[in-house]
């Protein structure tokens, strides 16, 4: 593979860090404008990973809180800190991603579903 051009280090960055405000609005975002150029693979990568990640933790999200309704607020007694716990950890991620791409360093999340592929 080819040198990462700076211009693509700093959208991988983008593509992580945004995720913290927009959810997986800017990884979709950046995705969708480079998944067919040829020249911006490790670009799309980073973003795809970003994605997966946000759609992972939308997924855990939901089904946390669907636990919390259906035991009719009984589960928010775990639920409510596991949430608070996963938001921590997810900013946490996000900006370990975001220098490792500001170095054109690939990062894995440790736990994604990989839906988009």
């Amino acid at each position: 593979m080819s040198e990462v051009s700076q211009d693509d280090k700093t959208m991988g960055m983008i593509a992580h860090l945004s995720a913290i405000v927009t959810g997986f609005i800017g990884p979709l975002v950046i995705w969708l404008i480079n998944k067919d150029k040829e020249d911006k693979q490790w670009l799309v990568t980073e973003s795809k990973e970003a994605l997966n990640f946000n759609i992972t933790l939308a997924i855990i999200y939901f089904a946390l809180t669907v636990l919390g309704i259906v035991t009719l607020g009984m589960a928010g007694i775990i639920t409510g800190p596991l949430m608070l716990i996963i938001w921590v950890v997810s900013i946490v991620l996000f900006i370990v991603a975001g220098l490792k791409a500001k170095d054109g360093v690939s990062y894995r999340y440790p736990f994604a579903f990989r839906l988009i592929k």
